[in-house]
């Protein structure tokens, strides 16, 4: 899969590394790119590296690992919200990391960033009015733009330093921001949403990370009722929505929710990202991990005893305000027919009208949960 910025599957090996090569050419190391821990606390998040290697581990998919090889580190701070960390990966291109979880990779984004956009945009015609919620990445506004119709487009992001980061390190990613449409808002997007008037939008897009940390509060009732309100009758509102193998608790938490506030249509759609939601079987705290040894034997133990696999799923949760109805699994807006949109953007490299109906097509586990919990929710509201 070929990234924006022109990196193809050639421009990123798969050759699976030695032992004796887990010390990149950079000389890459161990204490050079963990993250760095304030007061001895243990964070909800901790990133840690093999000598030449990251690994996530988070409380939020327990029992699972996937591991990066580091080439180059190229960004490390600490904003007033999370620690931003920027890296070249061997396979992956240069990899966005927030509290030790990835948030993109140059490879495998277009599948995240074009269906959190384009499922709802191609789901009502001529939508005028967007706003974004988070995305500070820029890979949502480069796929909003990408709509001739829409005349604003507003982002309310509350982390400077993910938007500093995303235009110097991706941007072939944050080329959305270069769009005349575009105003960013620095801040909360709660307080953003509380001030905006009754039925602005046609749409809203909710790019957040996990509901961990800043994020917590974009997956909380309140949050949908603000949303909701800022929508026009028939507007829509897509956010991200965790993964079906991983969250079906935060899933069916979202699903009752919005099926509660939103009286148009609900539905929850997935798609595949390598490098979305993976996790490690163990969660521990980097000054009791004395050498590598002693790490490597801590990992195989967990990997031994833990569920040790791969997620790769991510989904979405679509609804629409109570109005001219919305079928969001039959695309009404082809986007994918209109080729003008690709000079200054790039091609589109992921979705599609036939991906686009087939994202509402759940496994059996998930389409069960899922079903009892809009039946249910609608019994209640009789």
């Amino acid at each position: 899969m070929a990234g924006y910025n022109g990196v193809t599957s050639a421009d990123l090996p798969v050759k699976r590394q030695r032992e004796d090569e887990l010390e990149n050419e950079n000389g890459v190391s161990a204490s050079s790119v963990s993250v760095e821990m304030e007061h001895k606390k243990e964070p909800d998040c901790i990133s840690s590296v093999i000598p030449g290697w990251f690994s996530e581990i988070s409380p939020m998919w327990p029992g699972e690992a996937h591991s990066l090889k580091v080439e180059k580190m190229l960004f490390q701070g600490k904003s007033e919200y999370q620690n931003v960390m920027v890296f070249q990966s061997s396979t992956y291109g240069k990899v966005l990391v927030l509290d030790g979880v990835i948030q993109l990779t140059e490879r495998d984004e277009c599948a995240y960033q074009e269906m959190i956009t384009h499922l709802p945009l191609c789901s009502i015609p001529d939508p005028k009015k967007v706003l974004v919620i988070g995305g500070g990445d820029g890979g949502v506004l480069r796929e909003v733009s990408r709509h001739s119709s829409v005349k604003q487009i507003d982002i309310c992001e509350i982390d400077q330093m993910v938007v500093d980061v995303s235009k110097q390190f991706f941007p072939a990613v944050a080329v959305g921001y270069e769009d005349p449409r575009v105003t960013l808002h620095i801040g909360d997007g709660v307080a953003f949403l509380k001030a905006v008037p009754e039925g602005t939008y046609d749409a809203v897009i909710v790019d957040s990370s996990d509901p961990i940390g800043p994020a917590q509060e974009l997956f909380e009732k309140p949050f949908f009722m603000l949303v909701a309100k800022a929508l026009r009758p028939g507007g829509v509102v897509c956010t991200q929505a965790e993964s079906i193998w991983l969250h079906m608790d935060i899933i069916e938490e979202i699903v009752a929710n919005c099926h509660q506030i939103f009286k148009g249509s609900v539905n929850y759609a997935w798609t595949t990202v390598p490098t979305y939601p993976r996790q490690t079987p163990f969660l521990f705290n980097p000054s009791h991990i004395f050498s590598w040894h002693m790490l490597l034997l801590s990992y195989n133990y967990a990997c031994a005893n833990g569920q040790s696999q791969f997620s790769g799923v991510i989904g979405f949760m679509l609804c629409s305000t109570e109005g001219p109805p919305v079928d969001f699994k039959h695309p009404v807006n082809r986007i994918d027919a209109d080729k003008s949109h690709s000079k200054a953007k790039g091609p589109l490299k992921f979705y599609n009208s036939e991906i686009h109906s087939a994202a509402f097509c759940l496994p059996s586990f998930a389409k069960k949960v899922i079903d009892s919990k809009l039946s249910e929710a609608t019994f209640k509201s009789i």
